[in-house]
């Protein structure tokens, strides 16, 4: 199965996610913000990233920014409760998966997961 990091500064959220993608039979691991994600980077492989954008110190997009000055490819799902415009163009720029507003259907998520590891990884749809 796939390596998934879960960051989100939101605990339930994170548990969650977790759960969901453990009981998948997926190695997941979370991280509470955008500099704890980076620093899991330099360990874990991940070949999806779910992030929330807005997140206390370094936020979703700005971490994404980092990340894709190594890895342009990894998968990244961005969630958001603040559907702005402007936050979905920066992420399509950032050549972002899917965007998933907060609060999400589990099983859409698990579908589109699904759908990203089965082949399906050029559909950057928005919500």
């Amino acid at each position: 199965m796939a390596n998934i990091l879960i960051v989100d500064d939101q605990l339930g959220v994170r548990r969650l996610l977790f759960e969901t993608f453990k009981e998948d039979q997926h190695t997941v691991e979370m991280a509470v913000d955008g500099i704890d994600a980076l620093q899991i980077l330099q360990r874990f492989k991940p070949d999806l990233i779910l992030m929330d954008i807005k997140m206390p110190g370094m936020n979703g997009i700005d971490t994404l920014r980092k990340i894709r000055t190594t890895d342009k490819n990894i998968n990244v799902i961005m969630m958001t409760a603040y559907g702005d415009s402007q936050n979905m163009v920066q992420t399509k720029e950032l050549n972002v998966f899917h965007y998933l507003s907060k609060p999400f259907d589990l099983f859409e998520l698990r579908e589109k997961v699904e759908e990203l590891f089965s082949g399906g990884n050029n559909c950057q749809d928005t919500e």
